[in-house]
């Protein structure tokens, strides 16, 4: 008898109830393998664009697509059966009005399976926020460090800096929850703002190269694996480095294969064994 039990997914009202710092535990995830291993550890999984840089190799996340997000959203679902499930929206399948990001994020929910769509944006993106949400999309917007907006802001640099920005990220997080968004991505802003935006909104705020005062923590999986040999932006902390022992295997099997080790008769199919005294 089975003594699996089928647990109820966290839901979006449930994470927008996690207000409270550090209440939030969230990982990326494109695979249901890492779905599955992670699940029972965090409150939220976020299938970033960042797949296109860890699983395809791009330089960015401007290449990758709504295909290939949708792919990576029913595969982490899969894997779930606790985590709250947000898919990003990629570059150009929203900014060009509320009615093609409601087109599109209506496919990834539908065929995904996932909650909720990640977009970022800053002032420009608060009437589609709102057009979503009163058609049924939760929608958690990401600001500060928006990397599909790198070549505006110089690069990968940390945002928000002055007084006066500040004040103006402050307004903007207020403007998000106003429009219905269930929660806050705040990537590489000063402490200093993502702090301020935290304390300034009721609804929860998910940081990444922010600040210990946000509501809840996200980092790409692979960079705290140390499965990422790109760039490691300094947030991110390294809690293992899976890499060697992943690479001792790899040599160990090419070895056995070589020499004639592997397979060996025990991994074989229709093998008779030799009968004792016959």
């Amino acid at each position: 008898m089975s003594t699996h039990v089928d647990r109820k997914r966290i839901t979006i009202p449930q994470i927008r109830s996690m207000k409270g710092r550090g209440s939030i535990v969230s990982l990326t995830a494109y695979t249901t393998p890492m779905a599955q291993l992670m699940d029972e550890f965090v409150d939220l999984i976020i299938v970033g664009d960042s797949t296109g840089m860890v699983a395809y190799g791009f330089n960015s996340t401007m290449s990758v697509t709504l295909d290939m997000m949708i792919n990576h959203g029913a595969a982490v679902t899969r894997g779930v059966s606790k985590a709250c499930v947000i898919v990003d929206m990629p570059f150009g399948t929203f900014q060009e009005s509320p009615q093609q990001a409601y087109r599109n994020a209506a496919r990834v929910l539908v065929e995904t399976q996932a909650q909720g769509v990640k977009m970022e944006g800053g002032e420009e993106l608060l009437e589609t926020v709102d057009f979503l949400v009163r058609r049924g999309i939760p929608v958690m917007p990401h600001i500060g460090l928006t990397p599909q907006h790198a070549n505006v802001q110089g690069g990968f640099k940390a945002q928000i800096r002055t007084e006066e920005e500040i004040n103006a990220f402050i307004k903007l997080g207020r403007a998000f929850e106003d429009a219905g968004a269930f929660a806050l991505l705040v990537e590489g802003a000063f402490e200093e703002a993502a702090r301020k935006v935290t304390a300034a909104v009721s609804i929860p705020t998910v940081g990444i190269g922010a600040s210990p005062e946000c509501d809840g923590q996200v980092l790409v999986t692979e960079d705290i694996l140390g499965l990422f040999s790109g760039y490691t932006p300094k947030f991110a902390k390294r809690y293992v480095d899976l890499s060697q022992p992943i690479k001792e295997a790899f040599s160990r099997y090419a070895h056995e294969v070589r020499s004639g080790e592997f397979p060996a008769m025990e991994h074989c199919f229709g093998v008779r064994k030799n009968s004792e005294g016959g």
